[in-house]
């Protein structure tokens, strides 16, 4: 990969890596506001509800409210802003729009007119959300959150140069009027089961696990962290090796129940560890329901279509499990995410045409 490439590609991981750190630390600082499952439970919600929307394409615009969106997080660090709660959740919905502004805008032109494949953009987007898991649970221990979300807005910088240098590069082409207008972000007009059912689950397992860390774990941040770090070294190994397992579906889903209970028999690190090869089977799933999603000729837009149906089925995941974790308590949540899997295996094969159900 020539030296240019290999730039803005680094820009583009550091603006996942940005919004990586951002996400776990305010998942963390809200688990420590709030002991509600279901208040706990509406962050990752908050941060699906932006890819369900119509949005244009607006890099610039897009960049300035994650910019934005890091200034209040350290704000509420700092103790600056009443109601911290809701603070938090409209901050990350304001990083979360920002988000859908910059991403297909600047997929577009980083894969077309930088010419930079999309799978080593898939790849650096995996190692930048590696790195960011990684700076929550490092950072944390040295300055908490407020030197969390001071390096947010480091990270964020290599975005707004990659959005002022990458457009004005582009020639405004003159319409035709015959022509259609370019793609923007489409609304949500049609849902794909399997990456709904997808979505679901991994939004009700990830939901509420800060505040499980926190209150039946007696963990910290670090530890956390940590397992937002395994779990992102499996996704990113699945990127970078293009793996696909040799799993049928069904597999998968029990591969991932069996796993998720073997966390409560494994002690300490054994148990993050799980986390490691649940990565890397969600990783390939995704690969392979996206790959199955339609025609190659434009892979951001069908990847689009995939984070769209599969942000749906985490809002409502993550919903759900936070009012499951107010009615049952913490401790129950687990068998009901184990029970989840399992069902899945059984319903999943289903959702899929005949030639995507294996491995």
């Amino acid at each position: 990969m020539k030296a240019p490439q290999a730039l803005l590609t680094l820009a583009w991981g550091s603006s996942r890596a940005a919004t990586s750190l951002a996400i776990a630390s305010a998942a963390w600082m809200l688990s420590g506001l709030t002991p509600s499952p279901l208040l706990n439970g509406l962050l990752p919600a908050v941060v699906s509800a932006p890819q369900l929307l119509a949005l244009p394409n607006r890099p610039r615009v897009g960049t300035a409210l994650q910019l934005l969106s890091g200034l209040a997080l350290l704000a509420i660090a700092a103790k600056w802003v009443p109601h911290p709660v809701v603070a938090t959740l409209a901050a990350l919905l304001l990083l979360a729009t920002g988000v859908q502004l910059v991403d297909l805008a600047m997929q577009r032109l980083l894969s077309g007119q930088a010419g930079v494949p999309m799978a080593t953009l898939r790849t650096g987007a995996e190692a930048g959300r590696l790195v960011g898991t990684s700076l929550a649970g490092l950072l944390f221990p040295l300055g908490k959150a407020i030197l969390q979300f001071s390096q947010t807005l480091v990270l964020l910088l290599p975005l707004a140069a990659l959005v002022s240098w990458l457009q004005p590069a582009s020639p405004k082409p003159v319409q035709d009027p015959s022509t259609p207008p370019p793609p923007r972000s489409a609304p949500l007009d049609r849902l794909d089961p399997a990456p709904l059912l997808q979505g679901l689950l991994f939004g009700a397992l990830f939901s509420l696990i800060p505040l499980w860390v926190r209150q039946e774990g007696a963990g910290n941040c670090f530890d956390f962290a940590m397992v937002l770090t395994a779990y992102g070294l499996g996704r990113a190994a699945a990127e970078a090796l293009q793996a696909r397992l040799r799993l049928s579906s069904a597999g998968g889903y029990l591969f991932l129940a069996a796993g998720l209970a073997g966390t409560q028999l494994l002690p300490g690190w054994g148990a993050v560890l799980l986390f490691v090869p649940m990565g890397l089977v969600a990783s390939s799933s995704d690969l392979r329901l996206i790959q199955g999603l339609g025609p190659a000729d434009d892979p951001a837009l069908r990847a689009q279509r995939f984070n769209r149906s599969a942000s749906l089925g985490g809002l409502v995941g993550s919903v759900a499990m936070g009012l499951c974790g107010q009615v049952v308590g913490l401790a129950g949540i687990l068998p009901l995410q184990v029970l989840a899997f399992v069902l899945a295996a059984v319903l999943f094969p289903r959702l899929l045409p005949a030639g995507q159900q294996g491995g």
